[in-house]
């Protein structure tokens, strides 16, 4: 099982954006039929794109108040 989830783990960090990037062109663009389950995997991949955002927005945050904690001496 854990073989399974850290191969999960890498094929999400690795296959997200060109996913996100790519999907959208072969179901426009190239008349990919619609597919429900390819369609959640868009939606997935953007959610963990968004999650990203999120938490490198969140750790600059913190980085930037702790820095401000420690130049006041406090």
């Amino acid at each position: 099982m854990k073989d399974l989830y850290g191969s999960g783990i890498l094929f999400f960090y690795f296959f997200k954006w060109p996913y996100v990037i790519g999907f959208p062109y072969l179901y426009y663009v190239q008349g990919m039929q619609d597919n429900y389950i390819l369609n959640a995997l868009w939606v997935y991949c953007l959610f963990l794109i968004f999650k990203d955002f999120y938490t490198m927005y969140k750790d600059i945050k913190a980085k930037k108040s702790h820095k401000e904690h420690k130049e006041k001496g406090e």
